[in-house]
């Protein structure tokens, strides 16, 4: 048991070290071969920071445990808006100035929605998963149109800001996209091993591990890149990170792990509790975002509050529903 705990433990070290570390090399290697620094706010960075989801799920599809998988990406997307955005509009409130930013939010609720509909049925084909991957790619073909279009949005100058702070050479910033991304891989294969070790000790299955323990580690990059950005001032971003994240896990990380392994008889609960909580903060982030009461959107310290206060009762009717409470 010791050594299961000491795996997961070791592996989310290790995955928020390396996603930060292949997140910058990235940026900055797309940097130096002319990407434009809006174009690398929604892609690389929005995206980037959901390589750890991406390679979890991957590697527990692989090696039989689709519901790690499938647990892990929406429980993911329940922690970046209850959880990240939460307690970062506690640190500082956040207001919504980007365009392309408030038009993602409203193509992330269609993204849910979408990904209910699949989930009606209670499984997951292979061809839905090749349906989900072909969304991620016009979703990504989106982005750059969005980017060509967006000179002058607010995400830009931020992003400007981000990439003269972080600033390195070429060769740098290849060395730490390839050492970052090797090590995203080894500490996911022994963050999933951990996992799967700790559910079969205590008989829980791996959807509950996925949706909390892995989500919320896979999901720490996010959280320090939205408050550390959040206390700068860089507002878009710190939003844009969360936003592009959850398109990215429910396209993207899902639509990879079902095409490694399609799922058979997910488990009713999952489109009954965790796709609905998933859908409510979904819409809530929708409102606050757009601010339909004030001019701009803003997450005040008080909605922070009630974001993390959903999050915890989520868990709480999680563990009781494990003990046999409820």
């Amino acid at each position: 048991m010791f050594l299961f705990l000491g795996a997961i433990v070791a592996g989310f070290a290790i995955l928020v070290w390396s996603a930060d570390k292949f997140v910058e090399g990235a940026a900055s290697t797309a940097k130096h071969l002319g990407m434009p620094s809006l174009l690398i706010g929604i892609l690389i960075v929005g995206f980037g920071t959901s390589a750890p989801e991406m390679v979890v799920s991957a590697i527990a599809a692989m090696e039989g445990n689709p519901g790690l998988a499938l647990g892990n990406a929406i429980g993911s997307n329940i922690v970046n808006i209850a959880l990240i955005l939460g307690i970062t509009a506690i640190v500082a409130p956040i207001t919504v100035n980007s365009k392309i930013v408030r038009k993602e939010i409203p193509l992330l609720l269609l993204i849910v929605l979408f990904s209910g509909y699949l989930l009606f049925d209670n499984t997951l084909t292979f061809v839905e998963g090749i349906v989900l991957l072909v969304g991620f790619f016009s979703l990504i073909g989106w982005s750059i149109y969005a980017a060509i279009k967006g000179k002058g949005d607010a995400l830009e100058s931020e992003m400007d800001d981000e990439l003269i702070e972080h600033e390195m050479s070429l060769k740098a910033g290849i060395l730490w996209l390839v050492l970052g991304l090797v090590l995203l891989i080894a500490s996911s294969r022994l963050l999933v091993w951990g996992a799967v070790g700790v559910a079969t000790e205590f008989g829980v299955s791996d959807l509950i591990i996925g949706l909390t323990i892995v989500a919320l580690g896979t999901s720490l990059p996010e959280l320090a890149a939205s408050v550390i950005a959040a206390r700068k001032g860089e507002h878009d971003i710190a939003i844009g990170n969360v936003v592009g994240s959850n398109m990215f896990n429910l396209l993207a990380v899902i639509g990879i792990a079902v095409v490694i392994a399609p799922m058979n008889n997910i488990p009713f609960e999952v489109l009954q509790r965790d796709w609905i909580i998933m859908l409510l903060l979904t819409i809530a982030l929708l409102f606050m975002a757009y601010g339909f009461r004030n001019k701009e959107g803003k997450i005040t310290r008080l909605e922070g509050f009630i974001l993390v206060i959903c999050y915890v009762a989520y868990n709480t009717y999680l563990g009781m529903t494990l003990t046999g409470n409820i």
